[in-house]
Order: structure tokens, then C-alpha cells, then sequence
């Protein structure tokens, strides 16, 4: 059966953010995820999960300046310091926290463009390493256009190459259905051809990006493909509430956490 985490950066947003991680739990989820932590102290999400009783499933290593247009630093290859920064940046969270997983944003760059190609694969590498002696798996996630133009990682058979090329064993595909089904569709058997590189998988309905089971997608389906094939980690749901995040929570019924 699916285990779901609440991505709490677009979900109970009509609560302060630390206050969302106990109406998660009390929804019924088992995990939590966000996107960016660093506006608030280590010591206090860590409180606000074991408070919870959540799981932390993933959170992103820090993007750059995301109110300037920053979308992740990996594949700037003039901006190779300010990544390397932003690794001594997350570390105290993922010790703090517990961290298992954190996903690395590339960033805006042409994805033919060598050097962009260069500063990743490097950027790639250098995290693992850092992060792979905490135990810690990097994430990285193909970004359709129509949500993020320009991004850099936007094909996921090239996600794949990147992740077998850089031989790491703690270097994952992040595997978002929303996006995969707006780049190519084909969302059932790219599971099943790719669940030896998944890492962990996310959740939303097209082309709304609202709630599972909303949109043109069986999410069901998906979800009974994900139990076939052995998947045991969290899919997290990033997704954008239609309405009230509680009035919205139908969809979870059949797996909700019954504590």
C-alpha cells in the first residue's frame, strides 16, 4: 500500500509552516516533505516533526535566490562557488533532521550547453560524496517547461544517463508523475523501466497539478503500478490544493493513516 507525504510548502498553507506538519499528521499522513527549510531553524522543524510524529521523506537543497528567478545552481557553471556554498548551507538541516533524501535543482541552463553539462555532472558528484557518508541519497528530477521554462533537466531517459553515469550508488531519479505525463506521458511502463533508479516518487493531478484523481490521469493506477513493483518508499504529494487543504482529501481516504 502507497505511504504518502504531505508536501507541506504547497499543502495546509492556511497555517504557518510549523504548524503544518502537526494538521498533516492529524490528516493522516505518515511523512512530510517541503521544498526549502532554511527560513527556519534546524532545531524548530526537527521539533516539529518529532512533535508530529512524522517521517521526513525529502527537502531540496538550497535553489539560490528563488524570489530573483533562481531554479537550482548545478548547471551554472559561473555560479560553481555559491553551489559548493549551498552544500555547507543544508548540512546542519540534514544532520539536524535526520535527512535521507534531498533532491539537487539544476537550475536554468541550455541542455546542450557543455559547460552547463560539465557543471552538473560535477555538481552531482560533489554532492553525493558529500552527503553519502550521513547516509543521505541526491535526488535529481526532470522539470517539464510549461511549469519551470528554461529548466535544464527536462527529458527523463536523460535523468537516467545522468544518474548511471555518475556511478554513485546514493544518486536517485526523482520520479514526478505530473511532470513525466506533461514531457511524454507513458507514465505506467516508464515506471516499470525506470523503478530500478527511483529514489522517490511524487504526485499531482494534470494538468491542474490539484489533488490525485482530479485531472486526466488514473492516479489509482498509478499508485497499484507503484505497489507491483515493489516501491516501498513515500510519494510525496506535491501538489496545489484546489481549495481548503482538508475539503480536498477525499482522494486519500483509502490509504489514510488511521492513528
Amino acid at each position: 500500500m502507497p505511504r504518502f507525504a504531505a508536501n507541506l510548502t504547497l499543502m495546509f498553507t492556511e497555517r504557518p509552516f510549523l504548524d503544518r506538519f502537526a494538521a498533516a499528521a492529524e490528516a493522516g499522513f505518515e511523512a512530510a516533505e517541503f521544498l526549502f527549510p532554511y527560513d527556519v531553524a534546524p532545531e524548530a522543524v526537527a521539533e516539529a516533526l518529532r512533535a508530529s510524529g512524522l517521517t521526513l521523506a525529502l527537502f531540496n537543497l538550497p535553489p539560490g535566490d528563488w524570489t530573483a528567478g533562481d531554479r537550482g545552481l548545478a548547471a551554472l557553471p559561473d555560479r560553481t562557488a555559491e553551489f559548493r556554498a549551498s552544500l555547507a548551507q543544508a548540512a546542519p538541516y540534514v544532520e539536524t533532521l535526520g535527512a535521507k533524501r534531498l533532491h539537487m535543482m539544476a537550475g536554468l541552463a541550455p541542455a546542450d550547453d557543455p559547460a552547463a553539462r560539465r557543471a552538473y555532472d560535477d555538481a552531482l558528484a560533489r554532492a553525493a560524496d558529500a552527503f553519502g557518508p550521513m547516509g543521505v541519497d541526491i535526488l535529481i528530477e526532470p522539470i517539464n517547461g510549461r511549469d519551470m521554462p528554461g529548466y535544464f533537466l527536462n527529458d527523463f531517459d536523460r535523468a537516467a544517463e545522468i544518474v548511471t553515469r555518475c556511478g554513485r550508488p546514493n544518486v536517485r531519479l526523482q520520479y514526478d508523475v505530473y511532470h513525466r505525463q506533461i514531457l511524454h506521458g507513458d507514465v505506467l511502463t516508464s515506471l516499470e523501466r525506470l523503478m530500478p533508479l527511483i529514489g522517490h516518487v511524487q504526485i499531482a493531478s494534470v494538468p491542474a497539478r490539484a489533488e490525485p484523481g482530479s485531472g486526466e490521469l488514473n492516479d489509482a493506477l498509478a499508485f497499484a503500478a507503484l505497489d507491483r513493483l515493489g516501491y516501498d518508499g513515500f510519494v510525496g504529494c506535491e501538489y496545489r490544493p484546489a481549495g481548503r487543504t482538508e475539503d480536498g482529501l477525499g482522494w486519500f481516504a483509502p490509504w489514510r493513516d488511521p492513528r
